[in-house]
């Protein structure tokens, strides 16, 4: 069973919820900036094993200290769904433990 497409305002709902997150170009994303590229290259890894237990992923961009995120539901017609703020949701749990700002 394929994710239901969000309604515009479930949408907004949920992005209050998510400071630092918005949507551009249909995408929910986010960046972050971390103390040193080490770091912004663990919070990648991270983020890596968390999408790989959802089953889900995003666009995902290092760089020196930065890290972004850029997600839809391909399987939903390039839509933004639930899966896409449950993957939000806990990258904003595990980003402060990498310095995350």
């Amino acid at each position: 069973m394929n994710p239901e497409p969000l309604s515009q305002k479930e949408i907004e709902d949920r992005l209050a919820e998510l400071p630092g997150w918005s949507v551009a170009d249909g995408k929910l994303t986010r960046s972050y900036r971390l103390g040193t590229h080490f770091a912004a290259t663990g919070l990648v890894v991270h983020i890596a094993q968390t999408q790989e237990e959802l089953g889900h992923h995003s666009d995902l961009t290092l760089g020196y200290n930065t890290v972004r995120l850029a997600v839809h539901t391909h399987s939903a017609g390039g839509a933004l769904t639930g899966l896409d703020f449950e993957l939000a949701r806990k990258v904003e749990e595990l980003a402060p433990g990498h310095g995350a700002e």
